[in-house]
């Protein structure tokens, strides 16, 4: 194991002397992670991102697409044999379609290489050849992400804060009340450790459905091939002595074989390679699950920056071995579900959901930003009168029934502390506001030539991640 890892940092090492060699005389690469948490729309945004980039009409706030200056784009076979091919034409088939769905969400790890031929721009403009630049995208889900956290933690201090979590927690109760009747210093039963296993999943997955963020281990919910292995049946169990050959002892071993076997090898062979990140986040509907769903978005999304800095562990150190995330954006996703006039307001309150964590962190020169996006527009906006106001909302097909219907979400204060107070506070509702959400199918498109499909400031999220290579 040891000796493996020295191989591959050796390995990052000498692909890291070999790209400052050579970078000056090859096409530039732009290694793009996308990540977020359950149902932010990762898949849609890549779908999205592609197709907008091949067809730029509606890419203005791109300057190398507002200039003219990207002459073609197309797709390549990816560098990396090894991943499974993210499938573009696909979910492009199912958002286009006369009747379009929204395509299954992230699963696995993925990857797409767009290529884009490049006119230069500058004093040597005249002189220089339209250049290719290649956007390797990197579709990973965010519970991966958030597995990094594991990589400080033993086993005792996973569970403990999971039990404390778990008290208060959808699905908590019931696998407290099974835990209740195990003897962890016993003898190891599989079928006991199985169903522990299975009925702390349940929870996670009940926390997930609930709306909140901090889920891990992340693959207990995203298993793959890995289902029903041992390094997938442990769960959290109470402080004590666990002697040789007990359940308490397995599971601990279980827990930090999950944190060599399946979290390190995702960071040292896919993470450190990432050059720009885009982490997707529903804040919508963490404010409609709660003020506890906000709270945990917001120290979920300081973990996660935390992801991105190295200094913070040994462990992240040494797989970075120098290199940095350049930029960081969060894109507080269905900004299409607010009428325009709420999304200031939503910018903000995701903006001040990252404070915090900004504040306090070294990033070593990257640079950190908040967008509202909508990958692919479901809505056009109206205004309603109701008891002698004038509301703003929205108007799409709804997804369970496929009939049209107009929404109000209710208004978002201007103030992102009127939400942030009683989040950090533990209250369980909003006081004096109620906030809804509808879940909208995609819309039916009609796309003129050299269009891609409608969105929300994808143009300026594109942007910010890769239009100075551009």
């Amino acid at each position: 194991m040891v000796l493996s890892s020295i191989t591959r940092q050796i390995g990052r090492t000498v692909d890291g002397v070999t790209h400052a060699v050579t970078a000056p005389f090859s096409d530039t690469v732009i290694r793009l992670g996308v990540t977020g948490l359950s149902r932010a729309g990762k898949t849609v945004f890549i779908t999205s991102l592609v197709a907008n980039l091949m067809d730029r009409g509606r890419m203005h706030q791109l300057a190398a697409a507002a200039d003219g200056r990207i002459e073609t784009a197309y797709l390549q076979p990816q560098p990396d044999d090894t991943l499974p091919r993210f499938e573009y034409e696909k979910h492009l088939g199912e958002l286009t379609a006369p009747d379009p769905v929204w395509p299954e969400g992230t699963r696995h790890i993925s990857e797409l290489r767009l290529s884009l031929r490049v006119r230069p721009t500058g004093m040597l403009a005249g002189l220089q050849g339209t250049r290719t630049v290649h956007l390797d995208i990197v579709d990973y889900p965010g519970e991966w992400l958030l597995d990094l956290g594991l990589m400080d933690q033993s086993y005792a201090e996973w569970s403990a804060a999971a039990l404390s979590r778990a008290e208060r927690r959808p699905g908590g109760t019931a696998f407290l009340e099974a835990l209740s009747s195990v003897d962890a210093s016993g003898t190891l039963d599989e079928p006991v450790a199985g169903r522990l296993a299975a009925l702390f999943t349940e929870h996670l997955a009940a926390c997930r459905q609930a709306g909140f963020s901090d889920c891990t281990p992340g693959r207990f919910l995203l298993p793959g091939d890995l289902a029903g292995s041992p390094v997938l049946t442990f769960a959290p169990l109470p402080a004590g002595r666990h002697p040789r050959g007990s359940l308490g002892r397995e599971f601990e071993r279980r827990f930090d074989s999950y944190k060599r076997h399946v979290v390190r090898p995702f960071f040292e062979d896919h993470f450190s390679k990432m050059d720009r990140q885009i982490v997707l986040v529903d804040v919508l509907g963490a404010i409609h699950a709660g003020p506890r769903a906000v709270a945990d978005l917001k120290t979920t999304m300081a973990d996660i920056l935390g992801a991105f800095r190295p200094g913070r562990n040994a462990f992240l150190s040494r797989i970075f071995q120098g290199r940095r995330v350049e930029k960081i954006l969060f894109a507080a996703t269905k900004a299409d579900h607010l009428h325009h006039t709420q999304h200031a307001q939503l910018t903000a309150i995701a903006k001040a959901l990252l404070r915090e964590a900004k504040d306090r962190a070294d990033f070593a020169g990257a640079r950190t930003e908040a967008l509202s996006v909508a990958s692919l527009r479901t809505t056009v906006e109206d205004t309603r009168e109701h008891a002698g106001t004038t509301l703003h909302v929205v108007k799409g097909r709804l997804l369970d029934t496929g009939k049209q219907a107009a929404f109000y979400p209710g208004k978002l204060p201007d103030d992102p502390q009127h939400l942030l107070s009683p989040a950090m506070a533990g209250q369980d509702s909003w006081l004096d506001a109620d906030y809804g959400i509808m879940r909208f199918a995609p819309a039916r498109l009609t796309l003129k030539p050299g269009d891609g499909p409608p969105h929300i400031r994808l143009d300026r999220a594109a942007q910010f991640l890769f239009g100075d290579k551009l």
